[in-house]
């Protein structure tokens, strides 16, 4: 949230109905859940901006398009904003890091890093038979621990284990830093048009090229023989693996720098409140805010 009143700031409203006191004196609200469009509603004086964070192609869709005219409502990558058909958008803004945070590493660990969910749509075992074809070893750093993501594991990523394919377990703070800036890339072959994929902007804050499938917001983040490689079927991912050691790690983190750092996405948010409240403003004068 934003503010210039002198309410207390407030991380966790409850229940929106019991919520009047502590969103009268904000200048803006940004909701990165389904509240926002609740705040929209309830709240018809309060500038509200909210960021969907999965496909519109969903039931989402359909709540977007009900508070687009009350709401600012964020896209976070071009491709998901291409799906929102008739949601009034405010506006894309790319997540972001802090590079700083980020170890630029010189990738000499000897592996592959796969990095995310055990699951189907993260394509693991699909990571796991491009590095056992090419030859090259294959750390497995994911989350494991709900029934259906057991499942996928037993059935076709365990089979794939051996031959220089590990399973390291879960990895977060330091350790998953330390996997990223030493991996030769990040193998990321994803099978869903996921919104965005911060696993791939912080790899490349490391220095750390990207081999991912073109789903989703890949082709916004990995740049083409410069930062990385986009191939769509396992044999051109088998093909380019081994290229990754001809990229310049410098300019992975260069374009994190220029295109994802925190400074640059929070400068669009400020933008994108400006704009909100301003444009809430414009309606009230004209009697449109309760018409709405």
């Amino acid at each position: 949230m934003l503010t210039q009143g002198q309410a207390e700031p407030v991380t966790a409203l409850g229940g929106v109905a019991g919520s009047q006191w502590a969103v009268a004196d904000f200048d803006v609200v940004h909701d990165h859940t389904l509240v926002g469009p609740l705040y929209a509603e309830r709240f018809p004086w309060l500038p509200v901006v909210t960021t969907n964070h999965g496909p519109f192609e969903s039931d989402l869709g359909d709540i977007y398009r009900t508070v687009g005219q009350r709401a600012s409502v964020i896209a976070i990558s071009h491709h998901q904003a291409s799906t929102a058909h008739g949601v009034e958008l405010a506006g894309v803004i790319h997540h972001g890091v802090f590079p700083a945070e980020f170890p630029i590493g010189t990738g000499d660990g000897g592996y592959a890093l796969f990095l995310g969910r055990m699951s189907p749509d993260k394509g693991v075992h699909t990571a796991a038979r491009v590095a056992r074809a090419a030859g090259s070893r294959l750390l497995i750093a994911a989350k494991m621990n709900e029934q259906p993501e057991l499942e996928y594991f037993d059935a076709l990523v365990r089979p794939l284990l051996g031959g220089g394919v590990e399973y390291v377990g879960e990895v977060g703070g330091s350790a998953k830093l330390d996997l990223l800036s030493h991996a030769s890339c990040l193998v990321n072959p994803m099978a869903w048009p996921e919104p965005f994929g911060m696993v791939m902007i912080e790899a490349l804050a490391c220095g750390t090229p990207v081999v991912a499938t073109p789903c989703g917001a890949a082709s916004e983040i990995v740049r083409e023989g410069i930062t990385g490689f986009l191939r769509s079927d396992e044999a051109s991912l088998v093909q380019v693996l081994p290229w990754v050691s001809e990229l310049d790690r410098n300019a992975c983190r260069r374009s994190v720098e220029s295109h994802f750092s925190a400074e640059r996405m929070v400068a669009e948010h400020i933008a994108t409140y400006e704009r909100a409240i301003t444009a809430h403003a414009e309606r009230s004068a004209m009697g449109l805010v309760d018409a709405l």
